[in-house]
């Protein structure tokens, strides 16, 4: 039997990841794939008392992914993966606002 999978194993997952995930009481893979990324992050804004650098947010996005299916692909795993599709979604709104 494989062993259970901890959040530090997850890639893009440092000692400050394992604080905010500790932080919001999020203690298990398991639990992480119970979560959304937004919510997460909003949450981690609300506890510090500031919004955190849109970087947490991709962050989270990877490491939910990678709770959510352990064979996701190796680059979905990497948190600029997810930078980029946030920011390829934030354009493309801008662009409807425009129109």
């Amino acid at each position: 039997m494989a062993a259970q999978r901890q959040l530090g194993d997850l890639v893009s997952v440092g000692p400050a990841m394992l604080r905010d995930f500790e932080l919001l009481g999020v203690r298990s893979v398991a639990q992480l794939a119970r979560r959304s990324p937004h919510a997460l992050y909003e949450a981690l804004s609300l506890a510090k008392g500031k919004a955190q650098d849109p970087c947490v947010l991709d962050t989270f996005s990877a490491a939910v992914a990678q709770a959510r299916n352990p064979r996701l692909p190796a680059r979905q795993c990497q948190w600029w993966y997810w930078s980029r599709r946030r920011k390829a979604a934030d354009r493309a709104s801008a662009r409807r606002a425009r129109q």
